[in-house]
């Protein structure tokens, strides 16, 4: 089976990576902040019930927590740093990510129009 380049990250194909949010709903008071914040489309709202459902949880950026950071309640939640940090090192990510900005400057770097404005 193929996996997608959008499916990996740095490396890893992503459903192998437990990094998704999940609403702890007797917090939520289901305003939607979430679900029209993601720009991955991470989430739906379920009006019946009035909460956000995660339906696409391998969309969700490894490492990103805007809807934790902006839910009002606290009731978005996500692995530990530690996680992340650890995924990082044991797979040598820190060395990937220097070794693309070396390799990519065109993709990566900032030009002297973008410097200037």
């Amino acid at each position: 089976m193929t996996v997608a380049q959008n499916d990996v990250w740095h490396g890893i194909v992503r459903n192998e990576i437990a990094w998704r949010p999940t609403v702890a709903s007797e917090r939520c008071l289901g305003c939607g902040l979430c679900v029209t914040s993601c720009g991955r489309s991470v989430y739906a709202f379920d009006y019946d019930q009035n909460r956000p459902v995660v339906i696409a949880p391998d969309k969700c950026m490894v490492g990103c927590t805007t809807c934790a950071t902006i839910c009002l309640q606290d009731a978005i939640e996500f692995p530990s740093r530690g996680y992340i940090r650890g995924l990082i090192r044991s797979h040598k990510i820190l060395r990937q990510s220097k070794d693309m900005l070396r390799d990519q400057p065109e993709k990566f770097g900032l030009t002297r129009a973008e410097s200037a404005g």
